[in-house]
């Protein structure tokens, strides 16, 4: 059995773990469900959550090499075609969660420009996944630059905007705010250090070697009927600690912002 190998069944396992925990997350808040405006709220973080946890799942059990076409079960389920399917409902699924939790909050503290943060969210993460497919598609990494700097972009903007929550907010609020900083302090550093580095990297060592890139359309025809199984660490080291990340921790932080009451409480003083 391989490093990959033992690697992936990491991976099925988090996967379990966290179907467990979305489960066991809804069940808890039925139970406890808070009267009032926030309830709607909340019920949609669970769907939009649900999607989430579900499509990491999926691309836990059958993982992909996007632009190299590897994978671990010999499946058309395993298609890079199927597998960015399944990743842009996600990924796009908990934009929407994120966007709904500061539009929450900035129509709560009458933040106008959280609000403005909040509309431009969605949109933003929409231009990643077409940037993307391009990416994918193509084969030319130079998509997955432009499609990781947005996410990063996001978090940043995200960053700005619970600045401008934090004295706006009482107490409980800012548990939350001061959680959710540290979050996206902690994914822009990643995104920008090591996860947009890489792409550019491996774009330029593309170029360097004179690769030819495909057209959209030979390369949707390719990302639906190649597929190259290979349970080769070799292959696979450099996907490790982004795939662990996303497919772990993104989706408990998913499953979390259903548990934020909003909308938050306002701080008295606030202006």
């Amino acid at each position: 059995m391989t490093d990959a190998t033992l690697w992936w069944q990491l991976l099925c396992c988090i996967a379990g773990v966290n179907l467990l925990a979305w489960t066991a997350s809804t069940a808890w808040l039925h139970r406890r469900r808070p009267d009032g405006s926030t309830w709607p709220h909340q019920r949609l973080q669970l769907l939009l959550s649900g999607l989430y946890v579900l499509g990491c799942g999926y691309r836990s059990f059958l993982p992909v090499f996007d632009v190299p076409r590897l994978v671990m079960v010999d499946s058309w389920a395993s298609s890079v075609l199927v597998g960015r399917t399944v990743a842009t409902i996600a990924e796009l699924s908990f934009a929407a969660q994120w966007a709904l939790l500061l539009r929450a909050a900035a129509v709560a503290t009458r933040h106008e420009r959280s609000l403005w943060v909040s509309r431009a969210v969605l949109p933003l993460i929409a231009i990643a996944e077409v940037n993307s497919w391009y990416a994918v598609l193509s084969t030319a990494n130079i998509g997955h630059v432009v499609e990781e700097s947005l996410w990063g972009l996001v978090a940043v903007l995200s960053l700005v905007s619970i600045g401008g929550l934090w004295p706006r907010v009482g107490p409980r609020g800012r548990r939350w705010l001061a959680v959710a900083g540290l979050a996206c302090g902690a994914y822009a550093a990643y995104m920008f250090t090591v996860d947009v580095p890489m792409y550019w990297h491996r774009w330029l060592a593309d170029e360097a070697a004179g690769r030819i890139y495909a057209s959209l359309a030979i390369g949707l025809q390719d990302a639906a009927s190649r597929w190259t199984v290979s349970h080769a660490w070799v292959h696979w080291q450099t996907e490790v600690v982004w795939m662990t990340l996303y497919f772990s921790v993104a989706v408990w932080i998913s499953i979390g912002l259903a548990h934020v009451r909003l909308p938050l409480q306002r701080d008295p003083s606030a202006p």
